[in-house]
């Protein structure tokens, strides 16, 4: 599959995911549901790699990695990001969310050494200012609930929503290093969201959570959504492209996200953008897109090291 489908894919997925949230709400606890779903993606993930014939067990260094990613990834951005709801509009936490522009390639930096270019700094800061753009009355709604003296409750908030946007930077970096050690993206995402599942599922146990059973048909329908389309499909297809393109571009898939969801409200919620918020998700299209885009210098440099490399294994061999 091309990677421009992939990108797609994720991004709509993912952008339709908060109808199957609101399923959920109400019927559980936040992190009971977050357990459920990843017991439930991880299962299915195990049972298509045991009918494919393949081992399910992994090395001790892949082991670790799958570990850290798990933590990361699927424990501690979801806690953090759920719990923050309670403080914050979601309109707000997806804007926080796009600072993983900014975070990924930094934290790449620290980590690998990779250099952070400034067209990388200038999509960011683009990416930022038109979903921001998006959601402006919802960030001046918070604001003013600062000035009416709920700042406790909001730099609460805010500091985990930051914490669990660091957090999904640190999850794509550490996709490279089980790379490393495991090219099987279904397997170690299988045991990824085992970790995360187990370490959820501690945490909510520990905050005096109970883990029961909704009849809700509702409730079931969106968590089986999650776990198979927002889970195993979407992950499936935002790690490939981080192995494809590199953890810094495959990070703009939290740019489109916002977008695709205004969108589906346009035509499920009857939601009605005005020229501000029009323009946002224009600014934020055009951002991904610049940030795709690879110049054309780059391009024919990139074709003339492949020859060049190309021409030396001929002459060694």
């Amino acid at each position: 599959m091309s990677s421009p489908v992939l990108f797609i894919l994720a991004s709509l997925i993912w952008g339709s995911t908060f109808f199957g949230i609101t399923l959920q709400l109400g019927e559980v606890p936040p992190a009971v549901s977050v357990a459920y779903r990843f017991a439930l993606s991880s299962a299915v993930l195990f049972a298509w790699c045991a009918l494919r014939g393949q081992s399910l067990r992994l090395s001790l260094p892949a082991q670790r990695w799958t570990f850290l990613q798990g933590s990361s990834t699927f424990a501690l951005s979801y806690i953090c990001t759920y719990t923050s709801e309670q403080y914050l509009v979601s309109a707000l936490v997806a804007v926080l969310y796009v600072l993983m522009v900014f975070w990924t390639p930094l934290l790449g930096r620290i980590a690998f050494g990779t250099p952070v270019s400034k067209r990388t700094w200038s999509t960011g800061a683009g990416a930022l200012a038109g979903v921001s753009l998006l959601f402006h009355e919802s960030i001046w709604a918070a604001w003013q609930e600062i000035l009416r003296g709920g700042q406790g409750h909001f730099l609460l908030g805010l500091g985990l929503a930051l914490t669990g946007t660091i957090a999904s930077s640190v999850g794509n970096l550490l996709v490279v290093k089980v790379r490393e050690h495991n090219s099987n993206v279904l397997l170690t995402m299988a045991w990824a969201m085992l970790w995360g599942t187990l370490l959820v599922a501690a945490w909510a146990l520990i905050s005096g959570a109970s883990f029961r059973l909704p009849a809700s048909p509702m409730y079931w329908g969106g968590l089986v959504y999650l776990a198979l389309f927002g889970s195993v499909i979407a992950f499936a297809c935002y790690f490939t492209l981080i192995h494809r393109l590199g953890a810094q571009k495959a990070v703009y898939v939290g740019v489109v996200i916002p977008v695709i969801s205004v969108l589906l409200s346009i035509r499920m919620e009857n939601f009605r953008p005005g020229p501000v918020q029009w323009l946002g998700m224009v600014v934020c299209l055009a951002s991904v897109a610049w940030a795709l885009h690879t110049p054309a210098a780059a391009a024919a440099k990139g074709v003339a090291d492949t020859a060049a490399d190309a021409e030396k294994l001929e002459k060694a061999s």
